[in-house]
């Protein structure tokens, strides 16, 4: 198939007639900018095969804002050395022609005349979808979808078998086909999909498995009624001993025993916790009467101590005395220095203050000038500002009100313009003197007047003539004129103005206002960026201030000059510096002072602590207390050994008794009393629920039953190894089968994988891409690499998605089925080594097949080896409708 032109009119952004002619047999470049209407051609195409003419969702097919547009699609192409010509149109007097050499088709018979020839199907209602696109769909690659082939191979898949067939001869024969599907019936009446039992073979599995629990529950229980006989007769023999023994009995006897010992054992204990805690208050005693012997002792060293801390704070004293007439002399002079700083201090402030007032009245005074001039400026810039808002409120206008107004006068005028060229137009040229009347006016010598409605030409002597103007354009142009002349009257009523013009001017004087305003409140805020009476107050501030700073400069008192005056910086580290004199010289004075005091108080209490030990130490009290200390502590010596002795043997006595071992004896022999107690008991219940259950067992028959059970499971069995070897059998003749049909679809697949080996080696030599039984691209292996397509990256995705549908044209092709191939701004994503690899494949297509290529970067396309075609040139020649 070559498609040779293409035509397109009011389609999408084409609303003049736009041509592609004389298109090559092999590549077509076509470029131009984005928007420029690359893709709204490859939509034409699409639309001119896909979309039913008179489909009702085609409105996307006309230029934006036109609702009355028709769009339009001819085109031209060859196939099999017929020439075919379409011509669809849609929306408006919508048609389908379509001429095969001589042989003319029209509306549906021709849409599907071209559907069969493509492979493509139509909707039965509603726009036309992926699903339906078929072969054209596979080969014809919209913008940015070039990685995306699974679902348009998955579309056009019957067509691509239907060509394999026509290669191979019908290797895939409907007879295999109805024995797998009988072998699959079969089978599936046994198994699942995968491969579990279902039906027949199921129940009987079931069944089986229910029949074999029911028997080895029987025998389990025989066993059981076994092992319940012979248990009775050996509980029977020990229930018997233990009632003759009772040794429980004995337990409870033992376990007395120990517990008498047991309470013998802890009196003594209670015992020895008492020695224990006298003999620790006898120590807490002996350590307190110990401890007031070495005090007394302590106290005669103590008293010699006090008599040389009494002579070592006297000399201090004395020392201390010394030192405070050469203090008092520092402090006077210190404080004569400091007065005489703080005076020069007082006249350099008075001084330097009298110079700042001074700096800043004449800064002051600056200032309100400035002020003030401001102030006079803001209100000449203010008035003008008020002028230019009541102007701007005189012109005041609707933007919007106002471009709907001009878009209506241009409806108005092309209406006039469409009324005039549809009107009847009646003209005259009457000889000198003669007259006629056309609608009751007498028109004399030459003229024409345009007729919109019916009017009445009198002839004087003849009569009259009719004139209707024809046609429902005109009826319909006329009260559109109508209705756009009331609406033009009303909104020019809205905007209070006479004419579209006179609106204009006045928004223009309204702009021209509003920029004045702008400038003027711009200037307003360099002036007074807080408004006018802002800077007024300013101003007075400024004023308020200089007057305040002149009374403080007059106030100040007079000082005399000194000669040598230094400045102020220094007068006052001066007075710093005898301030801090005088600082440092009170401070040792107050040290001193403080020194003194402690002296004297230390020097004292030291005296007084002397005297009173020395006293203290030699009363008669006092020997006679040291000595009955003494004698206590000698007896409580006595005490403690005593006591220490009788603890030592009593702690012996327990300790041979084992008190822990003895609990533990208790603890055991009750344990022992109950547990044979307890085994008894259950020894007897054991033995009546025995007897009972052997009665209940015996009458029950259980060798008969097991014996039924077993020989029902044996018939089971039978039939499910029956059913188990035709399941396994129908399993396997099923994976034969479809194992040969396998081979057969390999063999159908093996013209397609030709193909797409022969494209894939140019661009990866040692790489290989299989096609799955539906013929889509998979398993894609590169040396060591192995994955699928839809793992690869974006750019090679698309690479593989181009060379996949050139494989596939080569396939039709070869069945003989049209080929037309449109790749819209593909391979954007591929690296320059890749893309020359690409233009390769492309060129060797070419010589087999059309293709038409558009792209918005002819640069990269630049060594296609064929001439480009510029879409911006050909939209610029008019071609006639």
């Amino acid at each position: 198939m070559k498609l040779q032109r293409l035509r397109v009119e009011q389609f999408r952004q084409f609303g003049h007639a736009v041509e592609l002619r004389d298109l090559q047999p092999g590549i077509n470049l076509i470029h131009g900018p984005n928007e420029s209407g690359k893709s709204t051609l490859v939509r034409a195409i699409r639309a001119a095969f896909f979309e039913r003419y008179r489909s009702k969702s085609a409105e996307d097919l006309a230029p934006w804002g036109d609702s009355s547009a028709a769009p339009t699609v001819e085109l031209s192409f060859e196939h099999n050395g017929q020439r075919w010509q379409l011509n669809k149109r849609f929306l408006r007097r919508h048609r389908c022609d379509l001429l095969v050499d001589r042989e003319n088709f029209s509306g549906e018979e021709a849409e599907e005349k071209l559907a069969e020839l493509l492979g493509y199907q139509f909707p039965k209602k509603g726009a036309s979808k992926e699903e339906h696109w078929g072969i054209p769909g596979l080969l014809w690659v919209e913008q940015g979808t070039g990685q995306d082939i699974e679902k348009a191979v998955q579309h056009a898949g019957g067509h691509l078998k239907s060509a394999l067939n026509n290669l191979v001869g019908e290797v895939a024969s409907t007879g295999g086909d109805e024995i797998i599907q009988s072998v699959e019936q079969q089978r599936k009446e046994l198994l699942t999909v995968t491969g579990k039992p279902r039906g027949d073979y199921l129940a009987l599995a079931s069944d089986q498995e229910t029949l074999q629990q029911q028997v080895s529950d029987l025998q389990g229980r025989v066993e059981q009624y076994q092992v319940q006989v012979d248990r009775l007769g050996s509980l029977a023999v020990e229930h018997d001993k233990a009632s003759q023994e009772r040794p429980w009995a004995e337990a409870r006897r033992s376990m007395q025993l120990a517990e008498t010992r047991y309470r013998e054992i802890e009196r003594l204990q209670e015992q020895q916790d008492r020695g224990l805690d006298a003999l620790k208050q006898l120590k807490q005693n002996l350590t307190l009467l110990q401890q007031s012997q070495a005090h007394w002792r302590n106290q005669s060293e103590q008293l010699e101590q006090r008599h040389q801390s009494y002579q070592k704070a006297k000399t201090n004293l004395e020392r201390e005395e010394l030192a405070s007439p050469e203090l008092t002399t520092a402090i006077e002079n210190a404080r004569s220095q400091y007065q005489f700083a703080t005076a020069a201090v007082d006249r350099a402030h008075i001084r330097d203050k009298r110079e700042r007032l001074q700096k800043d009245c004449e800064r002051l005074k600056a200032e309100l000038a400035r002020q003030q001039q401001n102030h006079e400026k803001a209100r000449g810039v203010h008035t003008s500002l008020e002028s230019a808002q009541k102007q701007k409120h005189q012109n005041q206008i609707d933007a919007g009100a106002l471009r709907q107004l001009q878009q209506t006068q241009r409806e108005l005028d092309d209406a006039h313009i469409r009324t005039q060229a549809v009107a009847t137009r009646v003209t005259w040229n009457l000889d000198v003197g003669e007259s006629l009347a056309l609608d009751g006016q007498s028109i004399e010598g030459q003229g024409e007047k345009l007729l919109l409605e019916q009017g009445v030409l009198e002839i004087p002597g003849i009569g009259s003539l009719g004139v209707q103007p024809g046609g429902d354009e005109l009826a319909r142009l006329s009260r559109q004129l109508e209705r756009l002349e009331q609406s033009l009257a009303q909104q020019l009523a809205i905007l209070a103005v006479g004419s579209v013009e006179t609106a204009e001017k006045k928004q223009e004087r309204q702009q021209e206002a509003e920029a004045q305003i702008q400038r003027f409140q711009e200037l307003l805020r360099s002036l007074a960026p807080n408004g006018v009476e802002q800077l007024r107050s300013v101003g007075a501030e400024v004023e308020a201030e200089l007057d305040a700073h002149i009374a403080e400069l007059e106030a100040l008192p007079a000082v005399c000059a000194v000669e040598g005056e230094r400045p102020l910086n220094l007068v006052e580290a001066d007075l710093k510096q005898a301030e801090q004199r005088l600082t440092d010289a009170e401070s040792r004075q107050r040290d001193q002072e403080t020194t003194l005091l402690k002296a004297r108080y230390a020097t004292e209490a030291a005296h007084r602590e002397w005297q009173r030990m020395t006293a203290e130490l030699n009363s008669p009290e006092r020997q006679k207390q040291i000595q009955e200390l003494t004698d206590d502590i000698a007896g409580a010596k006595n005490q403690q050994a005593e006591l220490e002795a009788s603890l030592k043997a009593r702690e012996a006595k327990i300790h041979e008794a084992r008190p822990d071992l003895l609990k533990q004896d208790i603890d055991r022999y009750r344990a022992t009393a109950e547990h044979q107690e307890s085994a008894q008991q259950k020894r007897t219940v054991e033995l009546s629920e025995i007897r009972a259950r052997l009665d209940a067992w015996g009458a029950e028959g259980l060798d008969e039953q097991c014996n039924e059970k077993m020989a029902e499971l044996e018939h089971v069995n039978r039939r499910y190894r029956e059913l188990d070897r035709r399941a396994k059998a129908l399993d396997l003749l099923l994976h034969l089968l479809k194992q040969k049909r396998q081979a057969l679809t390999r063999r159908l697949q093996a013209p397609l994988q030709r193909h797409l080996d022969h494209y894939l080696t140019v661009l990866f030599p040692e790489a290989s891409l299989e096609v799955d039984e539906n013929l889509m691209p998979g398993r894609f292996s590169r040396g060591s690499e192995l994955g699928q397509m839809a793992e690869l990256s974006y750019g090679a995705r698309e690479q593989m998605g181009l060379i996949s549908r050139l494989a596939y044209a080569d396939l039709l092709q070869e069945a003989g089925r049209p080929t037309l191939i449109i790749l819209d701004d593909t391979l954007v994503h591929s690296d320059s080594e890749r893309m020359d690899g690409m233009k390769r494949i492309l060129f060797n297509a070419a010589t087999r097949h059309q293709i038409l290529l558009f792209t918005c970067h002819p640069e990269k396309w630049r060594d296609l080896g064929v001439e480009p075609r510029d879409l911006e040139a050909l939209k610029l020649q008019r071609v006639a409708g």
